[in-house]
């Protein structure tokens, strides 16, 4: 007889941890608080100057200044306005793009080349050009976030077209589903993941252009306050928008991962 007969079997614990990955949120904003306290601590006690950086202590002061003045509200609604419609239409025209590059060989054929042309080039460059277009006021900052959004937003949407399992596929062709049905409920979803993470870069990218436009002709903006602060060399001031920039991009990320939880919860 078998002397592992009769034995209770046992459980393996799974070891993959990266492939489930459990939520400690904790572990992150106590990294920042450290953080916080460390730059804190190093300014009272002298051995960081306040010309290289300032007191966390004092920009949050400053943040709550210009909260209690209102032009916290002032800069920001402006930026969002003009974060929001220029990544909508450049992320909304890259993933119609991306997927029908991903779908169809004469696109792939044609556009494909086009936007490897561009794709390398340095957007923020292009801002001269795009007030020359459309002007100095809000039309060149559409644009430019726009034209920023799009480029990397195609590229990542046809790689996730592409990397769809193709065996998937060929089952779907094997049941006999039709072409439509095959690119809703197969290609699509197994494309999400590769386009979500795209749009994490493409809104990155996206945010940094809203500070470059705001620094060329904007009145109010983050991009418009931090430039002032540093032409002032007021390090306070110019902390408080890096820091604001900062939060965008957590809620942003955020939001993204969000939208993740929701349409890829076949996934867990």
């Amino acid at each position: 007889m078998s002397e592992t007969a009769g034995r209770e079997p046992i459980e393996v614990r799974f070891r993959g941890g990266g492939f489930a990955p459990n939520s400690r949120r904790w572990v992150g904003f106590a990294v920042f608080v450290a953080l916080i306290a460390f730059v804190e601590w190093g300014t009272r006690a002298g051995w960081i100057t306040s010309l290289t950086l300032p007191r966390p202590s004092d920009v949050l002061a400053t943040f709550v200044g210009l909260w209690e003045s209102g032009l916290l509200f002032k800069h920001l609604v402006p930026s969002l306005t003009r974060l929001v419609i220029g990544a909508v239409i450049g992320a909304t025209a890259g993933i119609a793009v991306g997927i029908l590059i991903g779908l169809f060989s004469y696109m792939r054929a044609g556009v494909v080349p086009v936007v490897a042309a561009i794709f390398p080039i340095p957007k923020i460059a292009l801002l001269p050009l795009f007030v020359i277009w459309f002007g100095i006021d809000e039309g060149s900052k559409y644009a430019l976030i726009a034209f920023g959004t799009f480029t990397p937003t195609v590229v990542a949407t046809y790689g996730a077209v592409d990397n769809v399992d193709r065996s998937l596929i060929r089952m779907g062709q094997s049941f006999g589903l039709t072409w439509w049905s095959i690119v809703r409920k197969i290609v699509l979803p197994g494309a999400m993941p590769g386009i979500l993470s795209g749009l994490r870069i493409s809104l990155a990218i996206a945010i940094i252009l809203l500070v470059a436009a705001e620094m060329l002709g904007a009145e109010y903006g983050i991009g418009a306050y931090i430039l002032e602060a540093g032409s002032l060399y007021d390090l306070e001031r110019l902390f408080v928008g890096v820091v604001i920039l900062s939060l965008l991009g957590i809620i942003v990320s955020a939001a993204i991962a969000a939208v993740e939880r929701r349409l890829l919860a076949w996934r867990t």
